[in-house]
C-alpha cells in the first residue's frame, strides 16, 4: 500500500528507537506495546531489534475500535476491571531482564465523547493493575523507552483542515524532526544532544539548589526539591547497567520535588490532553506540597477526578526544565500528546516520582519517601513554561541564582 510516510526516515526512527532509545542489549528480550495503527513501525523495530541481537520481541497491540466497544456495550462492572495477569506477566519479564518499549500514536481524543466517570474508573483500575510493571519502570530497574508513530486519527486531530494523507505526512515530518531522524546521522545527532543535556544536569547538580521559584503571569510557585535529589536528562543509566534514552524525543532536564515543600500558585501554559479529554487553562494552588485549590476553563471535572486518584495525586513527582526555544516549542504545534508537548515547555508532574532522580539510585520506596519523594498510581505531566517565565534556583540560605529568564537558560 502507498503511504505518505517516508520509509527511509521511518527505518531510521526504528534504528534510533532500538539503539539509542531502549539501547537493546544482545540476548535481551523486548516487550513492546503499540496501537494497531503503528504496525509499520513495530515491524521495523522488530527487525532492528533482531539485528541488534534481541532474544524475543513480543508486541502487545491496542485497537481503537475495541476500546470504543467497551464503552458502547460493556457492562458497568467492566470499568472497574483491568488485565492484572498481563501486567503481572510484564513485571515478571522485567524481573528476568526484558526491556520495555512503548509506541504512542493513537487518537488522543478517542474517549472525548464517552462518560468521563467510566473513563476515570477504567483509568484507575488500569493504573492499579499496572503497578507491578510500573514499579520496574519508575524505579529504573530496566532500560525502557517511548517513541511515536503518526497514526491517521492523531494526524487528523492535529491538522483537521488537511486531507488525511497530507495530515499524516505533516505529523510524520514533525515526529521525524523532533526525534532527530531527519538528520544525516541521527545517532551522532543524539550523542551531541545528550552531551548538551548532560552539561545542564551537571551544572544543576553542582549548584545543589534546595528549591526552584517560578514567576510569570498567574504563577508564583516555589518547588522545594527532595533531599538528595539528582537532576537527570537525556541518556541515563538504568540499574541493570544499560544507558538508554527513555523518551524519543526529549528536551528536558528533570528531578524530584519534595512532596511536602511546594507552595504557591501556578497556571498552565498549554492544554493537557488526558484520557480523551482536553483540560484547558489549569490553575492550582499548593500548600505544604498539596494542591488545595484547582480549576480549569475546560475539563475541570476530569482534572478534579484525576486529583482524587489517590493520596499522592495532589502532590508533585517531577519538575522539569525545557527552554522556550526548544524545537518542539518553536514548531508551534500542539501534539495532544505529553511525549511531545512536555518537551515544548517547563513542566511539573502530578503523582509518582522517579527513583533514579536521587544521588543514591538504590533507595528503597521507604527511603525515597523519607527524602521527600512522592508515591502515586498516576504520573501526569502538564506544562507551566513559556517565554514569559523566570526561574530562580534557591540555595539553603535563601540566596537566588538565575536559572531561566524569559523562558531561556540564563
Amino acid at each position: 500500500m502507498s503511504t505518505p510516510i517516508d520509509p527511509v526516515k521511518l527505518a531510521k526512527l526504528a534504528e534510533v528507537a532500538v539503539n539509542v532509545g531502549v539501547a537493546l542489549q544482545p540476548g535481551q528480550d523486548l516487550i513492546l506495546t503499540a496501537p494497531m495503527a503503528a504496525l509499520p513501525l513495530v515491524r521495523q523495530i522488530a527487525a532492528a531489534a533482531y539485528r541488534a541481537g534481541a532474544g524475543v520481541v513480543t508486541p502487545i497491540f491496542a485497537d481503537e475500535e475495541i476500546a470504543l466497544a467497551r464503552y458502547a456495550h460493556g457492562h458497568d462492572n467492566s470499568f472497574d476491571r483491568a488485565p492484572n495477569w498481563l501486567y503481572n506477566g510484564m513485571a515478571e519479564a522485567f524481573a528476568n531482564g526484558a526491556a520495555r518499549m512503548a509506541i504512542v500514536g493513537d487518537n488522543p481524543m478517542l474517549l472525548a465523547t464517552q462518560d468521563p466517570a467510566k473513563v476515570a474508573r477504567a483509568g484507575k483500575a488500569n493504573a492499579i493493575a499496572y503497578q507491578p510493571a510500573l514499579a520496574k519502570i519508575a524505579g529504573f530497574d530496566i532500560n525502557w523507552s517511548i517513541c511515536a508513530y503518526p497514526g491517521e486519527a492523531w494526524a487528523r486531530q492535529m491538522f483537521p483542515d488537511l486531507a488525511p494523507d497530507a495530515a499524516v505526512q505533516k505529523l510524520a515530518e514533525a515526529i521525524f524532526a523532533a526525534s532527530r531522524v531527519d538528520q544525516p546521522d541521527p545517532v551522532a545527532a543524539w550523542a551531541a544532544h545528550n552531551a548538551t543535556l548532560r552539561a545542564r544536569t551537571n551544572w544543576l547538580n553542582d549548584k545543589r539548589f534546595s528549591a526552584l521559584r517560578f514567576t510569570g503571569p498567574g504563577t508564583d510557585l516555589t518547588v522545594g526539591l527532595a533531599d538528595g535529589h539528582a537532576w537527570q536528562g537525556g541518556a541515563s543509566t538504568a540499574k541493570n547497567g544499560v544507558t538508554c534514552n527513555a523518551n524519543i524525543p526529549t528536551e528536558e532536564v528533570f528531578t524530584t520535588p519534595h512532596a511536602a515543600r511546594v507552595e504557591g500558585r501556578v497556571r498552565a501554559t498549554k492544554p493537557l490532553a488526558h484520557q480523551g479529554s482536553l483540560i484547558e487553562n489549569i490553575e492550582v494552588r499548593f500548600e505544604a506540597g498539596r494542591i488545595v485549590e484547582a480549576k480549569a476553563s475546560k475539563g475541570e471535572a476530569v482534572l478534579l477526578k484525576l486529583l482524587d486518584s489517590d493520596d499522592g495525586a495532589r502532590r508533585l513527582g517531577e519538575v522539569a526544565l525545557v527552554p522556550h526555544g526548544s524545537p518542539i516549542s518553536q514548531s508551534g504545534l500542539l501534539f495532544y500528546n505529553t511525549l511531545f508537548d512536555e518537551n515544548a515547555a517547563c513542566h511539573i508532574a502530578l503523582g509518582q516520582c522517579y527513583a533514579k532522580c536521587f544521588e543514591d539510585g538504590s533507595l528503597t520506596p521507604e527511603q525515597i519517601a523519607a527524602q521527600g519523594g512522592n508515591s502515586s498510581m498516576i504520573h501526569v505531566d502538564w506544562m507551566i513554561g513559556s517565554g514569559d517565565i523566570d526561574i530562580d534556583g534557591l540555595a539553603a540560605d535563601g540566596s537566588a541564582t538565575p536559572v531561566f529568564r524569559k523562558g531561556e537558560w540564563a
